[in-house]
């Protein structure tokens, strides 16, 4: 199997192929390269509708130009690295900011919350997420006030009164508790319609199944998220705030 950054013939063939609609593990295949890595092309260079291969070639050889000149900084404030390999460690980092971005994640959220789950301490202050994504203060700031809104990352104050943001070991619990929040409000949003728009006729019957089914969805989350705490042993951590509660369970 080749390794290596792709070539740019490699990328006219992955944006044929995403124009003839082949899955990305399809591509990888005919290229001979791991799925994730096409995956990862792909979504850092526009995503599968706005691919180009020469603007995915040029933005490649910007970022390794970028990544050489900054090197020296980061060797001496880079944390232990517990004999990682440092290659391997970015190349994951990158996979998993794809995932996350796969999931519905703008980009600086997903790298954000990289950043968190792969730092042994599970926190960091903005100065470090600054220096670590090469971004702006108010780039961190806006971005960590949205996984604040989801339940991803909380903020605590260290020894030295800094402000530092954590991801706690139960963050998938609080997660999902939040997301079941969520549906519980557009259910309880959709129900809100069937009585404007009147009981029976077409639009009302569409959101009163709407709100049926997010109930249901919602329900189930957070009746798994329990389950799944109590099993594993998760300890439960603050609660998201939020002013819509899950509907008890029937």
């Amino acid at each position: 199997m080749p390794g290596g950054r792709l070539t740019q013939q490699e990328r006219q063939q992955i944006a044929a192929g995403l124009a003839d609609g082949l899955a990305y593990a399809e591509i990888a295949r005919r290229l001979d390269r791991p799925t994730s890595t096409i995956t990862r092309e792909v979504m850092r260079n526009g995503g599968p509708v706005a691919y180009r291969p020469e603007i995915a070639h040029r933005a490649t050889e910007h970022r390794a130009h970028r990544r050489r000149r900054t090197a020296p900084r980061e060797a001496r404030t880079a944390p232990a690295s517990h004999g990682r390999d440092t290659e391997a460690v970015r190349a994951y980092e990158e996979a998993f900011t794809t995932v996350f971005m796969q999931q519905g994640l703008p980009k600086m959220a997903s790298r954000v919350l990289t950043c968190l789950y792969t730092t042994d301490t599970g926190s960091v202050t903005a100065s470090e997420l600054v220096q670590r994504l090469q971004v702006s203060p108010a780039t961190v700031s806006k971005t960590v006030a949205l996984l604040e809104t989801m339940g991803l990352v909380r903020r605590e104050r260290d020894e030295r009164r800094r402000e530092r943001y954590v991801v706690d070991n139960d963050v998938w619990y609080q997660g999902m508790i939040a997301s079941a929040r969520s549906h519980a409000q557009l259910a309880e949003t959709a129900r809100q319609g069937v009585g404007v728009l009147g009981p029976g006729t077409p639009a009302a019957v569409r959101l009163e199944n709407i709100a049926r089914f997010v109930d249901f969805v919602g329900e189930s989350m957070a009746r798994a998220a329990e389950q799944a705490r109590d099993i594993l042993g998760a300890k439960p951590g603050p609660a998201p705030q939020d002013t819509a509660e899950p509907r008890p369970d029937r």
